[in-house]
């Protein structure tokens, strides 16, 4: 499976599922939380036949002898699984695609915790790679640290503890934030022309993946911080709450949401959407692999639907956002989103560590992608820094009064 910008579920991620969009790997800075958290699918072999055109096997000279270089002339300590490590590492960077990524079987369990939701310790922010190499905080998960500090989408984390994260990887920024609950880390924060330095105490951080509620003037809020196994059933029973309410309009808060798992944001579309309507399509160069269909099970279909986005939503968001929007389901309001078109499967292997390697690009069931580009909403609403500080929601007041007004 992946995870699309999400990913499908190995499993069947976490976004392996297929991440589509991203998921924006959230390795959780909680760890640090990396990105990645795209569109994922999981996988227990490879999907697709070599077409490469690389050799079966690999000339090992050259390897062996800097192997030989390194233990004879290394100043320090090192282990043989830190030099496998490395070597895994390093191969899966080959195709320098920010989310093609090797776990260990320790970053893989971390990997997965934060997929699911799971209570872990770091700042709280979603990172991922821009087109120049740089670590980027993609999303602060709200009411974290990374929060509470004023990081915001978009911030170029140029330095951890004083350490330059030149060429380093979105893994081992999220190692090097990872840290102790109460501990400290200091982030040196490049924001436009500005410079930054950001001391953040971690914490523990539980991550729901979506929350319901009634809004004061009777219309139903949904806010899906990821997809995940369990995002579905959340929402599921905020419906119930809806109904027995009589809720008429709805607006789903997809801000700040990197992605997750493909088969999470397929039940969430779905329940909009008529039994075999497209949700999305897979493709490799131009042949179509895969798509992603409604299941049929539709409770909020024909309710006027407001979705809310922003730079930070990507992957699953940005799929379930198009399909619904392409449907003529919902409307998009916000700002433009990230822009993660493309689909990981998570492969996993007997010592617990896993690959996840970008397999497809991803298109909206009019054929739209969005890689690099982004949605651009319906209605284009900013959230300043200042309304946001003041918790002046700008955006969420215009999708009530859009809601009202139907």
């Amino acid at each position: 499976m992946q995870i699309g910008n999400m990913w499908r579920k190995l499993r069947s991620h976490v976004w392996l599922t297929r991440i589509g969009a991203g998921i924006a790997v959230i390795i959780i800075f909680v760890s640090g939380i990396g990105v990645g958290n795209g569109t994922l699918r999981v996988s227990k072999s490879s999907r697709f036949n070599d077409e490469t055109g690389l050799p079966a096997n690999i000339d090992y000279a050259g390897v062996t002898q800097l192997y030989d270089v390194l233990r004879k002339n290394y100043n320090g300590t090192l282990t043989s699984q830190q030099v496998l490590d490395g070597l895994k590492h390093g191969l899966a960077n080959a195709p320098k695609d920010p989310y093609t990524e090797y776990f260990s079987p320790r970053e893989a369990k971390d990997f997965n915790n934060q997929l699911q939701g799971s209570s872990l310790t770091g700042i709280g922010a979603q990172l991922d790679q821009d087109a120049n190499g740089n670590v980027i905080v993609m999303s602060p998960l709200p009411g974290s640290p990374a929060a509470a500090a004023g990081l915001l989408a978009k911030d170029v984390i140029i330095t951890i503890n004083n350490q330059s994260t030149a060429g380093m990887s979105v893994n081992d920024a999220v190692l090097k934030i990872r840290g102790p609950k109460d501990s400290k880390v200091t982030l040196g924060i490049q924001r436009g022309a500005d410079q930054l330095s950001v001391t953040i105490t971690r914490a523990e951080i539980t991550i729901p993946t979506a929350t319901t509620k009634v809004l004061d003037d009777g219309i139903g809020y949904i806010q899906i911080s990821q997809f995940s196994d369990n995002t579905e059933q959340l929402i599921s029973q905020g419906i119930t709450d809806f109904q027995h309410k009589g809720v008429k309009k709805l607006i789903v808060d997809l801000r700040d949401n990197p992605g997750g798992e493909v088969d999470s944001a397929q039940e969430i579309a779905s329940l909009w959407l008529g039994k075999g309507d497209e949700i999305m399509e897979e493709r490799r160069s131009a042949q179509v692999v895969d798509q992603l269909r409604a299941t049929g099970d539709n409770p909020l279909k024909g309710i006027p639907t407001v979705v809310l986005v922003n730079g930070g939503s990507a992957s699953a968001s940005e799929i379930t956002a198009l399909a619904l929007r392409d449907h003529k389901a919902a409307t998009i309001m916000g700002e433009k989103s990230y822009g993660k078109g493309v689909v990981q499967s998570v492969i996993p292997f007997q010592d617990g560590s896993e690959l996840k390697v970008t397999i497809a690009k991803w298109y909206s069931p009019n054929g739209t992608s969005i890689n690099h580009k982004g949605i651009m909403p319906d209605q284009v609403v900013k959230l300043s820094t200042d309304d946001a500080k003041a918790g002046n929601d700008t955006q969420l007041q215009a999708a009530k009064s859009y809601l009202e007004s139907k």
